[in-house]
């Protein structure tokens, strides 16, 4: 069944209907805009709620770092920040695949129908022209009609009066042929007119205009598909994202099951255990056998635990319990108790070790880049370096003293520094090997040409290498990498790492052919070098 046939003479319910089915996918683009707009604002209040409870995140010195229900909760908050994401993504797929798409066709659905709708009215003006000269022809003849009837009543009755002269009666007669005979030319042109208007009209009923409404109702067909695919796609377009969502429930899950209790106490014991022996027994004081008050007083002065260590008052029995007055901190750690003191000696002389290590390889480059410079004057001038050689070399020389001191200390606390001591003679001698007693470079720090310094000051001074990469990812799942400064990405592809996750859901990477771009973070595995 078609409208063409069926609904033949019901234009203006056509009309009306087409322009219903209009409005109704203009109201459903509306609602899907809403939508991603409620889906842009839960991401955003998820992603600040997660940046809110992990302000603490880089503060890796905080006691509570090596909790295993610290650290789960970090990994929900970064979990809930990767599941943001996701639903950012879904906004971002409604939008295009829906909002945008729709909207396209909207357009070019209203431009065919108005082009049909106007097709309509052309041919409807041209019937309605049509029957206008049928009707003025039909008038015509009518009127031409009646004024022959007179005439030849006229005529007749002029030949049967006995006072017309022969002369009127030949007149009156002449004028009833000429009557009758336009009267039967308007006769022929009404009867052209209305078979005209009669092939018109049914060419119009039977041709054109179910023609018209035929392409009308496949365009409103249309629509109605093209909606329907668009309430699919509301639902295809979560649905996609499930798997991801998925494993983001799954990883706070699994952060849950992760928090070991007993592995907490066992840190807060690593932590906070104070190296200290448990207070001994009071002795007692006979007063009654005359003890020298002073004397006694003196025994009691003697350490007999954390009681006097700490300085606590002796008028309290439960010092256990008793507020602690805040210490004051000292450089060597001898504020805290033993085992503390140890391992933050132990963790500062690391610290050190690392700062000295850095120290050496920054003369040992800017030697190089010296010895460099004094071969090829054209690449810069030596003395431009010297003011940076000598920097490193007193910060070298600082660190030194900082590692003999630390170690000493350490030393002192019960510590053991042999590795640390062996690291310090490592660093001696290689700042020995670079620099002479008075800052010049030896002769023994003649860098090899084969070393990468030379990769830095080649003849055509090439432009800067691509940042190395940092770690390999491997694609979970498609990425269509449709919005600005992302790339595609295949399940099953292995891309560089170039910039890790910044908290954003995001991760920076590279293909083999240099084409670098972000991707969502949850979509792929990743392995960073170690």
């Amino acid at each position: 069944m078609d409208w063409g046939t069926e609904l033949w003479d019901q234009y203006d319910i056509i009309e009306k209907h087409t322009q219903s089915g209009l409005e109704l996918v203009e109201k459903y683009v509306k609602f899907v805009k809403e939508r991603t707009e409620i889906e842009q604002n839960y991401a955003k209040q998820l992603r600040n709620l997660s940046k809110k409870y992990n302000q603490k995140r880089g503060s890796k010195d905080e006691p509570e770092c090596r909790l295993s229900s610290f650290q789960s909760f970090l990994d929900i908050l970064n979990e809930m920040n990767d599941y943001a994401g996701q639903r950012e993504l879904i906004a971002e797929n409604l939008m295009m695949n829906i909002c945008i798409d729709l909207t396209k066709y909207l357009q070019e659905l209203k431009q065919e129908r108005k082009m049909f709708l106007l097709d309509a009215k052309k041919s409807q003006q041209s019937l309605e022209s049509t029957y206008k000269q049928l009707d003025s022809s039909k008038k015509r003849f009518e009127r031409e009609w009646r004024e022959a009837e007179r005439a030849a009543q006229y005529a007749e009755k002029t030949d049967q009066d006995i006072n017309a002269t022969k002369a009127d009666v030949e007149k009156a007669k002449q004028q009833a042929h000429m009557r009758a005979h336009i009267a039967d030319e308007c006769k022929n042109d009404y009867a052209a007119q209305l078979q005209k208007y009669n092939k018109e009209q049914s060419q119009f009923y039977f041709n054109d205009m179910p023609l018209i409404f035929n392409k009308l109702q496949d365009l409103d067909e249309g629509r109605i598909q093209k909606l329907a695919q668009g309430y699919i796609l509301f639902s295809d377009t979560e649905k996609h994202v499930m798997p991801i969502i998925g494993k983001c429930l799954e990883g706070i899950t699994k952060a849950g099951t992760s928090v070991n209790e007993k592995n907490d106490s066992m840190v807060v014991i690593e932590q906070n255990k104070s190296g200290f022996e448990r207070p001994g027994d009071l002795e007692f004081e006979d007063y009654s056998q005359g003890i020298n008050r002073a004397s006694s007083d003196s025994s009691l002065g003697t350490p007999k635990g954390p009681m006097d260590i700490l300085g606590k008052n002796k008028s309290k029995n439960f010092w256990l319990f008793s507020k602690r007055s805040k210490p004051t901190v000292t450089e060597d750690f001898a504020h805290l108790p033993p085992e503390q003191r140890r391992k933050r000696l132990q963790q500062r002389l690391e610290e050190i070790c690392k700062e000295l290590q850095k120290e050496v390889d920054q003369s040992e480059a800017l030697g190089k880049m010296k010895d460099v410079y004094e071969k090829n004057p054209q690449m810069g001038d030596p003395a431009s370096l010297a003011s940076q050689i000598s920097q490193t070399s007193q910060n070298i020389d600082r660190l030194r003293g900082e590692l003999n001191k630390y170690e000493t200390w350490l030393a002192e606390a019960g510590g053991r520094g042999d590795t640390l001591r062996y690291k310090a003679q490592t660093f001696n001698n290689g700042a020995h090997d670079i620099h002479s007693p008075d800052g010049a470079h030896s002769d023994e720090s003649t860098p090899d040409p084969s070393q990468a310094i030379y990769a830095e000051f080649d003849d055509d001074f090439e432009d800067e290498e691509l940042a190395p990469p940092i770690g390999t990812c491997t694609a979970m799942y498609n990425f269509p990498g449709a919005s600005e400064g992302t790339i595609t990405m295949q399940e099953g592809e292995v891309l560089a790492v170039v910039e890790e996750d910044k908290g954003d859901g995001w991760t920076r990477v590279r293909r083999n052919n240099g084409d670098e771009g972000y991707i969502p973070t949850s979509y792929v595995t990743i392995n960073l070098n170690k």
